[in-house]
């Protein structure tokens, strides 16, 4: 089994804790990962891109000139494609990007994301992660005092404004509550740092 230390809110180990191998210390899954990753880089595109085709254009709706006799090619529209001021053949219009991925690939994708975090040792347990006031100062300096280095997820095991609102306008920071995290998010942060409460309903949802 994984053991990693635990600290507490002023960075001070305090113990260490054995974490389950079914979720921390399996061998991460490189194409599950990138699956994920993708599909959720997917999602957060909006798609909202759009041209005019040759029927949505203003103008074009009489004949420029008579089918025949003129010595130019024939025309039915000033505002197909090929002119100035013609509409976009084949041009993006709105979309959405969004594509699923299978729950036994999310399933795994979660667990080689938390396990390739352990194994490099990005994985800080805090013994009970919690404020008693909203202030960004105190947030930075409970995370100055731990190995954090670089962008941070942190993670709570049920949502606590005072860590969530604290962390939000550190630059590189983001809190999280588990049921929300994603594998983005995992793979993003160099460190991850998260209550000792938030570990135990990681594996009692994904060790099954």
């Amino acid at each position: 089994m994984p053991t990693v230390n635990v600290y507490d809110m002023s960075g001070a180990v305090v113990g260490e804790i054995e974490l389950s191998d079914a979720v921390f210390g399996i061998k991460p899954n490189v194409s599950a990962l990138h699956d994920m990753v993708r599909c959720h880089l997917a999602a957060c595109r909006q798609g909202t891109q759009s041209t005019l085709t040759r029927a949505e254009v203003r103008g074009g709706g009489r004949k420029p000139w008579r089918q025949k006799g003129t010595g130019r090619a024939r025309q039915g529209s000033t505002r197909a494609p090929q002119w100035t001021h013609g509409g976009i053949a084949l041009g993006p219009k709105p979309r959405t990007y969004r594509f699923q991925v299978n729950k036994k690939v999310r399933r795994l994708a979660m667990k080689s994301a938390l396990s390739a975090k352990t194994q490099d040792g990005g994985l800080l347990v805090i013994d009970d992660l919690n404020l008693s006031e909203i202030k960004t100062k105190t947030m930075a300096a409970f995370l100055g005092a731990l190995p954090v280095d670089g962008r941070a997820l942190v993670i709570v095991p049920e949502p606590r404004d005072t860590v969530i609102k604290s962390a939000r306008n550190i630059e590189g920071v983001k809190a999280s509550v588990v049921g929300a995290i994603n594998v983005y998010d995992l793979m993003n942060a160099s460190r991850v740092v998260i209550d000792k409460a938030a570990v135990a309903r990681l594996e009692e949802v994904y060790a099954g």
